[in-house]
C-alpha cells in the first residue's frame, strides 16, 4: 500500500478530502477551492453515474415538506399492491429496512413537518441564490431558468390538497399562484393541457444537470483539485478521535478534514469510522423524449401520478417512481410504463413511447428516515463532515450544502440553520 501525504506548507489553509463524486461532493470542491483550500476528491465510480445526472433538473423551495409527511404511509400502502405505481417497497426482512420504516412512520406527522419547513426552505432559497451566482461564474452555462414549476392536478380532492398546501407555501414567504385551467393554459401556448388547474411555484426553477455536473468537474480540476476516479474508499484508520487515514484502493490518504458524502452509500461508509447513519436507496427512472412541436415552457410535476416534467436541452425529460430495496441495477420496465401512461394524461398531444431499456436512466435517491437531510461535524470524529441523505432534493440543495460544508471548515458563520440536520441524530 502506497501513502499519500498532500504537502500543505505552502498553502494557506490546508488538505480537505472528498468522498463522493456526486453534486454535494463536487459543489464542496467548489466553494473550498475558491476559499484556498487543496481538494483531493475520491469516487468509486467515473463521475458519470451518480443520482445529480438523470434526476429532473428542478430547485424546490417548493419542497419544503419532508419525505416524512402525513398520509404517505397510508397512500404509500395502497400503491405497493399495483406494479405501475409511483412508490414500492420491496418485502424485506432486512433489519436495516424495518429500523428505518419505524423511524419513518414516528416521523410522518404534522408536528414534524412544521418544525421541519423553515429549515428546509431556507436550505433550498440559499440553494437557488447560489446557483444564480455560480452562473455567472466563467465557464458555467448549465440552462438555469427561473420560470417556476407547476403542480399540476386533476382531481378535486388534489385540488384541495394542493390549495392547502399552497397556501402554507405563501405563510412561509414563498411565491405561490394557485391557477385554474385556462390560465394554466396561457403559461403552456405550445401543448394542450388534460388537468383541473395547478399551483405555479414561482419561486422554483430548473435547470440542464448533465452540462452543471460536467462544468463542476472541469471547474474543480481547473483551480488544481486531485480528482480520483475508480478509487472505492475501503477503510479508515481512527486514531484520538480524528480519521488519520482514509484507506481506498492500494493508497492511503492523510488530509486536515474529511468530507464523507456517498449519496445511497453514505450509510456504508459511516459504518467504517463507527457512526449509524440510517439510510435507504430510492431507486428512480428517467428518459429523455424529443418534444417536436409540442414544446413546454414550464417543468411540472404531474401530482397523482407522481411524474416529473422538465425541459431541457431541447428535449422533455420525464422522471418518476420511489422504489426503496437494496441497491441494485435492475430496470423494471412496469415502472417506467406507469410513467410513460401517465404523460398523455395531462398531456393528450405527447404520444410517447415506451423506450428501449437501453435508455432508461436509473439512479438512488438517499432518503433518510425523517426526510432531512444529513449536514454537519460529527461529535464523534473531530475532522469529519457528512453531507448527504438529500433524497429528492440533491441536486437542488447542492450549492448550499457545498457552501455550508466550506463555512463549517472555515470556521465561518454559517448562512443556513442546520441544527436539524445533525448527522448523528438517530
Amino acid at each position: 500500500m502506497t501513502s499519500t501525504t498532500i504537502d500543505t506548507n505552502q498553502l494557506s489553509k490546508g488538505n480537505v478530502l472528498i468522498i463522493g463524486g456526486g453534486i454535494a461532493g463536487l459543489c464542496s470542491a467548489y466553494y473550498l477551492l475558491n476559499e484556498g483550500w487543496q481538494v483531493t476528491l475520491l469516487d468509486s465510480g467515473d463521475l458519470q453515474d451518480n443520482c445529480s445526472y438523470g434526476n429532473a433538473g428542478m430547485l424546490v423551495p417548493s419542497h419544503f415538506t419532508p419525505l416524512a409527511a402525513p398520509g404517505i404511509v397510508a397512500q404509500g400502502i395502497k400503491w405497493m399492491f399495483n406494479s405501475k405505481s409511483p412508490f414500492y417497497v420491496k418485502p424485506s426482512l432486512s433489519a436495516n429496512l424495518i429500523s428505518w420504516g419505524l423511524k419513518f412512520v414516528k416521523h410522518a406527522n404534522s408536528e414534524h413537518v412544521n418544525r421541519s419547513a423553515p429549515s428546509i426552505r431556507d436550505l433550498n432559497l440559499l440553494s437557488s441564490n447560489l446557483y444564480d451566482e455560480i452562473a455567472k461564474d466563467k465557464g458555467f452555462d448549465f440552462e438555469l431558468l427561473h420560470r417556476g414549476i407547476l403542480m399540476l392536478y386533476k382531481s378535486e380532492k388534489t385540488a384541495e390538497e394542493e390549495t392547502h398546501l399552497a397556501h402554507q407555501a405563501q405563510a412561509l414567504g414563498l411565491d405561490v399562484a394557485v391557477l385554474k385551467k385556462d390560465e394554466v393554459q396561457q403559461l403552456e401556448p405550445h401543448v394542450k393541457l388534460d388537468v383541473l388547474g395547478a399551483v405555479h411555484y414561482r419561486c422554483d426553477g430548473h435547470l440542464y444537470p448533465q452540462a452543471l455536473m460536467q462544468q463542476l468537474i472541469a471547474y474543480i480540476k481547473g483551480k488544481g483539485a486531485v480528482i480520483l476516479e475508480h478509487t472505492k474508499v475501503t477503510d479508515f484508520e481512527v486514531e484520538g478521535g480524528k480519521i488519520a487515514k482514509v484507506i481506498a484502493g492500494n493508497q492511503s490518504f492523510k488530509s486536515d478534514k474529511v468530507v464523507m458524502t456517498g449519496g445511497a452509500w453514505l450509510p456504508e461508509l459511516a459504518k467504517k469510522v463507527g457512526l449509524k447513519i440510517p439510510l435507504m436507496p430510492g431507486k428512480g427512472y428517467s428518459f429523455m423524449y424529443k418534444p417536436g412541436q409540442h414544446t413546454l415552457q414550464h417543468p411540472s410535476l404531474l401530482l397523482e401520478a407522481r411524474v416529473a416534467v422538465t425541459p431541457m436541452n431541447g428535449h422533455i425529460r420525464f422522471g418518476g417512481t420511489m422504489e426503496l430495496a437494496a441497491i441494485n441495477s435492475n430496470i423494471n420496465m412496469n415502472r417506467v410504463q406507469g410513467i410513460v401512461e401517465a404523460i398523455p394524461q395531462y398531456y393528450p398531444e405527447l404520444q410517447v413511447d415506451i423506450p428501449e431499456k437501453r435508455d432508461v436512466w436509473f439512479g438512488f435517491r438517499p432518503c433518510s428516515p425523517d426526510g432531512l437531510p444529513y449536514l454537519g461535524e460529527s461529535k464523534k470524529i473531530k475532522n469529519l463532515i457528512v453531507a448527504g441523505g438529500c433524497g429528492m432534493m440533491g441536486l437542488s440543495l447542492g450549492p448550499a450544502v457545498g457552501k455550508v460544508v466550506s463555512e463549517l471548515i472555515n470556521e465561518q458563520k454559517l448562512s443556513a440553520d442546520i441544527s436539524l440536520f445533525a448527522p448523528e441524530r438517530f
